[in-house]
């Protein structure tokens, strides 16, 4: 399974652009390329995949964490050129996003053979569980349930490996004790203290990221 980074605010490869926002790729065997969050704007979501090599017209799946512009801004101009995909959004968003093929999501939901959603949590947002060869991967969009509260719900699915996406303010640093990948992103603000208490673990996140797992 692959994690590319396509949108965010810092950069991770040259030639990319950056925006306050989110949005990766997931790539898996066998399944439709997945579209996680489209960042803030779509010039600078489809100018980053024109370089990344990614063609927004092959993705199967578009999946958004929750309803804020910096990671639904993209959409529609994704949405101009993908005219089949399906787009998975939390039940409390769905005033906010207009698409074909929209299903609704507030429980716990299998995506693809390997990707589930976590439900919406706490009627604010869902994030992605990935089964990966190494463990259990979350996808965050910006964590607003809170992290413990997503990591709670991607360990039904078993151990958790690591945590990709937006931390927003999280803090209780011991939740992430025992996680072998740590790469925050977007909207995360305690990002030094991470690397510092994570020194192994942590992943430095950006525009063209590129994550094996």
């Amino acid at each position: 399974m692959k994690i590319t980074v396509v949108y965010d605010n810092y950069l991770a490869r040259k030639g990319l652009k950056t925006g306050w926002g989110f949005s990766c790729l997931i790539e898996t065997k066998d399944t439709p390329q997945l579209l996680f969050d489209t960042g803030a704007d779509g010039a600078t979501l489809l100018h980053n995949m024109r370089k990344l090599g990614i063609a927004p017209g092959r993705m199967g799946i578009i999946v958004i964490s929750h309803a804020h512009g910096d990671h639904t801004g993209g959409l529609s101009d994704i949405l101009a050129i993908n005219r089949h995909a399906e787009i998975y959004v939390p039940a409390s968003s769905a005033a906010g996003i207009a698409g074909r093929k929209l299903i609704l999501v507030s429980k716990p939901l299998q995506i693809s053979e390997d990707i589930f959603s976590t439900g919406e949590l706490k009627g604010m947002e869902q994030s992605l569980v990935l089964k990966t060869g190494k463990g259990i991967v979350v996808v965050a969009g910006c964590s607003h349930p809170g992290v413990g509260t997503i990591l709670d719900a991607a360990s039904l699915h078993g151990e958790v490996y690591g945590i990709i996406g937006g931390l927003h303010g999280f803090r209780d640093f011991d939740r992430l004790r025992g996680l072998s990948l740590i790469c925050p992103c977007h909207c995360s603000q305690h990002k030094s203290e991470l690397r510092f208490l994570f020194r192994e673990q942590y992943v430095p996140c950006g525009a063209g990221r590129e994550l094996e797992l």
